[in-house]
């Protein structure tokens, strides 16, 4: 039987959460320790809004030149998990977020990711030609249709036929 990791994960973060409260609370007290957790939830929103914001209009940079912004949607991705992992109480998962803050680490993650995953992209304008994953040129993604191969009238009895309209 195959061990599953996420279960573990689900009783093992909360409990080193509610030992770290102890042991960081019986050093510097309690209200001192509920006030560290409070401002890395503030630090970690600003942190969030700022570099989001920069992850966003680079992607939009990327897409504007052409090009496929896969890079930065996993920072993207990586950004909002820390954002998450902040806002969470706790220290460790308050380390956890801002460590994917720092772009070294979102980089070594993004090269983990990137030999794992297939990212596609469309075409940069309608008549232009996109190349799949394999070098070859498949065409226009867009399909035209004339005159003759659209019509509003068809089967009566088609099960795509609105009841209503005659």
């Amino acid at each position: 039987m195959r061990f599953s990791i996420v279960p573990f994960l689900l009783l093992a973060i909360p409990l080193a959460e509610i030992a770290m409260f102890v042991m960081v609370g019986s050093q510097i007290g309690v209200f001192p320790t509920l006030g560290l957790v409070l401002v890395t939830a503030i630090a970690g929103s600003i942190l969030l809004r700022i570099q989001g914001f920069g992850v966003v209009r680079r992607i939009q940079e990327t897409m504007n030149e052409g090009g496929v912004p896969g890079r930065d949607l996993v920072h993207g991705m990586m950004i909002m998990v820390a954002g998450v992992l902040l806002l969470t109480p706790g220290f460790i998962t308050d380390t956890l977020g801002f460590l994917l803050f720092v772009p070294a680490i979102r980089d070594a993650g993004w090269k983990f990711l990137r030999s794992r995953i297939v990212i596609l992209g469309g075409p940069a304008s309608a008549g232009s030609r996109h190349a799949n994953p394999h070098g070859r040129d498949t065409g226009p993604q867009t399909i035209d249709l004339s005159a003759d191969d659209y019509s509003e009238s068809g089967d009566e009895n088609s099960p795509w036929r609105k009841p209503d309209r005659e």
